[in-house]
């Protein structure tokens, strides 16, 4: 089925990124993953690849196969990862048997607080620290949902043939997290931080303006008009996008 395969392409390729800026900004887990040398390779049957790798306190997570897993988990398809994500379904371990207490007590432990960043509620947000993370988390979610979402999703695909090409920034300020989303040939490729010359902008004023906006708590409109949202360039780019990032919500929330 087509929405599970994005989904889960979804859950793998951009809710597991993540665990990247978990490991650099939480300082739990950071602690927790200080001393972790281990790579996870998540292989679906018809559906995504991809790996996270911890090493010298420093957490990557990529699409693709890694070489020489320490450990290989295995899925009989998209909704059978979807289903683990959902918390109701286990992998099937291939490789690294010896890895298996580390999956079940350790490894839990930052996928859990992930979820805990990634499932906010109105009194979790009151907290600073919280909300800077949860944006920051929404924000790279957003950007790499973007590619998978313009590969398979149909109406998504109408949006990036519509897009031309060039680079659109997003970065929350005055000194928050950014990242950016760059049309080529009606594909679209996501990765976080800043660039040079960028052919358009989406800034948003601070943590709070940027969290409303991205989980559809304010209207783009009004905060525009409010000069809360800046959004300026190449026209094309910035509205398709907006398009697309409107039907995220579609598949994951």
């Amino acid at each position: 089925m087509l929405d599970e395969l994005i989904k889960s392409n979804l859950n793998l390729y951009a809710v597991l990124k993540n665990l990247e800026d978990l490991v650099a900004y939480d300082k739990e887990t950071a602690e927790l993953a200080k001393n972790w040398n281990i790579s996870i390779q998540f292989t679906v049957k018809n559906g995504p690849k991809a790996y996270v790798a911890f090493k010298n306190g420093v957490c990557t997570v990529d699409r693709g196969k890694i070489d020489s897993p320490s450990v290989i988990l295995y899925f009989t398809s998209p909704a059978h990862l979807n289903k683990m994500f959902d918390g109701k379904a286990n992998p099937i371990p291939l490789k690294g048997f010896t890895k298996l207490g580390f999956l079940q007590k350790e490894f839990p432990k930052a996928t859990d607080k992930l979820t805990y960043y990634l499932k906010p509620t109105d009194e979790l947000l009151k907290n600073e620290e919280y909300l800077k993370l949860n944006t920051r988390f929404t924000l790279t979610t957003a950007a790499y949902a973007t590619r998978e979402l313009a590969e398979f999703d149909t109406l998504s695909k109408i949006s990036a043939s519509h897009m031309g090409e060039g680079t659109v920034m997003m970065r929350v300020l005055p000194d928050g997290p950014a990242v950016n989303i760059t049309a080529k040939k009606q594909h679209l490729f996501a990765a976080k931080g800043m660039v040079d010359n960028p052919m358009a902008f989406i800034t948003m004023k601070n943590y709070q303006v940027a969290n409303d906006f991205l989980n559809g708590k304010i209207d783009a409109y009004t905060a525009i008009t409010a000069g809360d949202i800046v959004m300026y360039g190449q026209i094309p780019l910035v509205d398709n996008l907006s398009l697309i990032l409107d039907r995220i919500s579609h598949y994951i929330s």
